[in-house]
């Protein structure tokens, strides 16, 4: 919000007085916060810096000690400049020691070669600074608009992002708690040079609170979440090297990212597909039933209104999903193409529920999976009837003829993942959780089932399948993020290599260094190396096991 030394120079009022750019050039770009006129050499002691100081030097000392000190005691107290006007006590110029000590702190120090009035200087500075206050309120009023706007109207997060770089100018970014790339927008920059070795990059930004900015990365940067659920960081490029006087943001950026962040948190809490009627109400009760959102019997009651009696039943929550990805990417569901190929799986889970004469609530979770809670009479018919909608879902599909939006490529193209049965309404989203699980663990795999049960997907899988999940990113960043951000800074040591070796060799460590081609003293180094910076013992199975999974966790949220 405030002018340069370099902007107040070029203004009418003081090219009027012929300047003359002595000493201190350096500091040509230092802000000015203020103008004081001052006659008197002990005037540092009223300053408080930023201020552009203008003076006859009437009243300045005639010793060149005495000079020296009084540009010192202005450099310290961090003035923005010194205006001297000529004529009165330094005819010709200003005295060389005065130039001297300038130069040697960077203090831009100028001669008026005319008589200035100083107050025209003061009027135009300080309408300067107005302006500049006046415009910053109205930036950070059209931030606030438009964010209002994007959140009535339930912007993806792309938008968001979109947005959020037009109003700055800058690129910005939209990461996960594992430092991986959600969205981003390069603001007419290189994508590429933007996103590459993003991970290593994003590790060496020091956070100092939810919103802060780093000047040596020159990020600005804030924490996204709601609800006390954080899940995820929104990034701004702000480069203050570029512009050596200004060392932080300006604070309409600050409100921009927070705004952004804020839209970003309100978008994951209320976006909502949009779906037929009736499959609208199965999903209402399927979400009521994973969130809570609803009471337990209020479930119940209306999903018996709409002919599926869940109480006293044996229920099994299900979760069918392509195995491949859209071609669109991660978020499919959102696209034109990944919206009618996911409304065929649930019309074809539908019509599969109903030709096995099953009954159940049927609809889409996520952008990518249909879900369904199949409520039996009996336990006794679980296997039966899972086996039953399997085979009834496997016909569905292929007596559908292939389209673009439909490659339907036989029955490895879709997983079938069930949950444990439960005997309750309220042990339902258990179920319906586990499947969800089991359905995106079986991805990794090559095997192909009819139907997916936990035991199947074994601790990667598991892992797998949360890694979407801020606590397990949180126990990654606890566990391995020191040793990462140490590969971050040293990239040609790699200690996270040598920590994986030694756990896959089971913590044998002659194995592990012949395997890691290194002798065996340079390996215990860098294990020494790897204990002092996780400040764990690397002899104590309870520290390996939670580095081992920990190990398994990231591979996992960098493989999603």
């Amino acid at each position: 919000m405030f002018p340069t030394v370099r902007e107040v120079l070029a203004l009418d009022s003081v090219r009027h007085g012929g300047p003359r750019m002595v000493a201190g050039a350096a500091g040509l770009d230092r802000l000015v916060r203020w103008v004081h006129a001052a006659e008197v050499p002990d005037i540092a002691a009223l300053l408080s810096g930023g201020e552009l100081v203008l003076t006859t030097g009437i009243g300045l000392p005639g010793d060149d000690a005495g000079l020296r000190a009084f540009i010192g005691e202005l450099a310290d107290v961090g003035v923005s400049g010194l205006l001297v006007e000529l004529g009165r006590r330094y005819p010709a110029a200003v005295p060389r020691a005065m130039v001297a000590a300038a130069e040697q702190r960077n203090l831009p120090l100028v001669e008026l070669c005319r008589v200035t009035p100083f107050v025209r200087i003061t009027e135009a500075v300080h309408a300067l600074i107005v302006d500049a206050q006046l415009t910053e309120l109205r930036a950070t009023e059209e931030i606030h608009q438009r964010f209002t706007e994007l959140s009535v109207e339930g912007a993806e997060p792309a938008e968001v992002v979109r947005q959020a770089a037009l109003l700055a100018g800058c690129p910005v970014v939209l990461e996960n708690l594992s430092r991986q790339v959600l969205a981003y927008d390069p603001a007419g920059e290189s994508a590429e040079l933007l996103l590459r070795g993003w991970e290593q990059h994003s590790r060496r930004i020091r956070p100092t609170g939810r919103t802060g900015y780093d000047p040596d990365a020159g990020w600005l940067y804030t924490t996204v979440g709601a609800r006390g659920q954080d899940w995820g960081r929104l990034l701004l490029r702000w480069p203050s090297g570029e512009l050596p006087a200004r060392s932080t943001p300006p604070t309409r950026l600050t409100i921009l990212v927070e705004r952004a962040a804020s839209t970003l948190a309100l978008g994951r809490l209320i976006r909502r597909d949009a779906e037929g009627l009736e499959r609208q109400i199965h999903r209402t009760l399927l979400t009521a039933l994973l969130d809570h959102t609803r009471p337990v019997d209020e479930v119940a009651l209306r999903a018996r209104a709409l002919g599926v009696p869940l109480d006293r039943r044996h229920l099994v929550g299900v979760v069918v999903r392509y195995r491949a990805d859209d071609a669109a990417g991660p978020a499919a569901g959102s696209s034109p193409a990944g919206q009618a190929r996911l409304r065929d799986l649930a019309e074809a889970v539908g019509q599969a529920l109903r030709d096995a004469e099953l009954s159940g609530l049927a609809s889409t979770l996520d952008d990518q999976a249909v879900g369904a809670v199949l409520a039996l009479r009996d336990a006794g018919e679980e296997e039966t009837a899972l086996a039953a909608f399997a085979a009834a879902l496997h016909r569905v599909r292929l007596d559908v003829a292939p389209t673009p939006t439909r490659p339907y490529a036989g029955p490895g193209a879709v997983i079938v993942a069930a949950g444990s049965g439960v005997g309750t309404v309220a042990e339902a989203r258990r179920s319906l959780t586990e499947a969800r699980q089991v359905a995106d663990a079986a991805r990794r795999g090559r095997r192909d089932l009819p139907v997916f049960r936990l035991p199947q997907v074994g601790l990667a899988g598991l892992l797998h399948l949360l890694r979407d999940e801020p606590r397990l990113q949180t126990f990654v960043e606890r566990e391995l993020g020191p040793l990462l951000a140490h590969d971050a800074e040293h990239p040609r040591e790699q200690l996270l290599g040598t920590l994986r070796g030694y756990l896959e060799s089971g913590r044998n460590k002659s194995a592990a260094a012949t395997a890691a081609h290194l002798s065996r003293p340079a390996f215990y180094e860098r294990l020494a190396r790897i204990s002092r910076i996780l400040r764990v013992d690397l002899d104590s199975v309870d520290d390996c096991l939670s580095l081992h999974v920990a190990l398994l966790a990231l591979d996992a949220v960098r493989d999603g």
